[in-house]
């Protein structure tokens, strides 16, 4: 059964809001109905307690009094003693009735006994003569009076003693059970919070990712989003940039490629022909002849080398590249980039400097070559005449490093960001032959990514005066490692 979940992003945290305080506000409310409990009994016992220490002490003072008035009309035989005694009498029964209304702090049989040997000592004073036996007889009763009269007090103390005690425990209780309620409430409060988090951030995290993947070009993975149903909503606007995307990244691709054989056709027909008259199959040419067409054949070079990096560029777009691994010598291979570029570096008057140790790699001997081409032709474009080129590898613990560095006036700062991005132009190069297309670094990224390697722009320039790329890769490649493009 599907727990049903609100369909707002706003709806979501308002129940979770209710969720997190609906607990807080039965606690308070739970712990102020403790509290008034607490006082309302406080209050009781202590009124109760003022009311019995009160009447307790009236009626010892009446017994005493009462005592005091008999004795005298024993003595003195006043009548008018008997009026004050009657006083004291109705002052008693009084005070008793008092006394019965804080059941259970007093006992009522003792209430009871004192109220019957008042009533009996008046009627034998009112009944006996002043001097007579009879009447001393019954003042004796006034002995069991002032016990119970003490009785009474001590009764009524044991009870205040008790109640405090009795308040002292449920206080004590109280605050454990807020104590537990809240060592329980904390937790509960968390998760219920961790909950709802997870509800809310789960979701932005799957757009936050999908934003982030749509930002790096890659278009392959479908977005997805489950949760409150704006976020769904903004999920769906995003799997339809997606697609968008992908759609004009097919186009584009697809653009390229026809682009790129239109291209090779004509450029192949044009070298076919410089070929033909530098061998001299259509006649000997003069050297102005021959120069104008060496010029021509290199020209040809360098666009079929732009074409072929943008095939390489739709090739990885597409993800349809894979590496090719064999094991070649890395002199072969610098040796074969230096004479292919030897015509430029000499035309433009440029040294092509390159030292490099003797290592035998694992690798794809095409994708390698491409790094080298593309960043020593980077060089050429903004190395000026009478500079150097600098190409240096080495081995260090598993990984090739390669260094690619000119004299040239550098990369700006401004620009250093974008130098890996695809159709990226910087500043017009000074010695290059042909405008670049943008892609030669990109191209780069790709192949040394696709190696599993990392290729970044050095700015230390206190060796090298100008552009300096440091390229790392693995020496030996797994012989099943496939081409994982990233796009730059």
């Amino acid at each position: 059964m599907r727990i049903p979940r609100p369909r707002s992003l706003n709806g979501l945290i308002s129940i979770g809001l209710v969720l997190i305080t609906l607990p807080l506000l039965l606690a308070i409310a739970r712990a102020a109905y403790q509290m008034d409990r607490l006082a309302t009994e406080s209050e009781h016992l202590l009124l109760q307690g003022v009311q019995a220490t009160q009447s307790s002490q009236e009626l010892q003072e009446n017994i005493t009094a009462m005592l005091r008035n008999a004795r005298l009309y024993q003595v003195i035989g006043d009548p008018e003693l008997i009026e004050a005694y009657d006083e004291r009498q109705h002052t008693l029964t009084t005070t008793l009735a008092n006394l019965e209304q804080l059941v259970p702090i007093v006992p009522l049989d003792v209430i009871q006994r004192v109220r019957r040997d008042a009533n009996t000592i008046a009627a034998g004073i009112h009944a006996y003569p002043a001097d007579s036996v009879q009447l001393e007889e019954v003042l004796g009763r006034f002995a069991r009076l002032s016990r119970d009269s003490v009785e009474l007090r001590s009764a009524s103390n044991r009870y205040i003693d008790l109640g405090l005690t009795t308040l002292q425990l449920n206080a004590r209780r109280a605050q454990e059970a807020l104590a537990w309620q809240t060592a329980a409430l904390i937790p509960g409060t968390l998760v219920i919070a961790l909950i709802f988090v997870l509800l809310v951030s789960r979701p932005i995290r799957k757009i936050d990712r999908a934003i982030q993947e749509l930002g790096k070009g890659t278009f392959s993975r479908p977005i997805k989003i489950k949760g409150p149903s704006d976020l769904e909503s903004l999920g769906r606007q995003l799997e339809w940039l997606r697609q968008s995307l992908l759609e004009l990244a097919i186009e584009k691709n697809k653009f390229l490629r026809h682009m790129s054989h239109e291209l090779k056709t004509p450029l192949a027909n044009i070298r076919e022909g410089t070929e033909l008259l530098i061998d001299g199959s259509v006649g000997n040419l003069s050297p102005n002849q021959r120069e104008v067409a060496t010029i021509l054949r290199d020209n040809g070079l360098t666009l079929q080398q732009l074409i072929e990096n943008l095939l390489s560029f739709s090739a990885w777009q597409s993800r349809n590249a894979e590496l090719e691994l064999s094991r070649f010598s890395l002199h072969e291979l610098l040796k074969s980039v230096a004479n292919f570029h030897r015509l430029v570096v000499v035309s433009q008057q440029i040294k092509l400097d390159i030292k490099a140790d003797d290592i035998s790699l694992y690798a794809d001997r095409a994708k390698l070559r491409m790094i080298l081409d593309n960043l020593i032709s980077n060089a050429s474009k903004f190395t000026p005449a009478s500079g150097t080129i600098y190409v240096r590898a080495r081995k260090k613990q598993s990984e090739l490093v390669i260094d690619v560095a000119d004299t040239g006036p550098g990369i700006p700062a401004e620009e250093r960001d974008r130098i890996f991005e695809a159709f990226y132009q910087g500043k017009t190069a000074q010695g290059g032959r042909v405008q670049g297309t943008g892609i030669g670094l990109s191209v780069v990224l790709e192949c040394v990514h696709a190696h599993g390697g990392s290729v970044r722009l050095v700015t230390n320039r206190r060796k090298y005066s100008g552009a300096h790329f440091r390229v790392k890769m693995p020496i030996e490649q797994a012989a099943t490692l496939e081409d994982t493009a990233i796009n730059a």
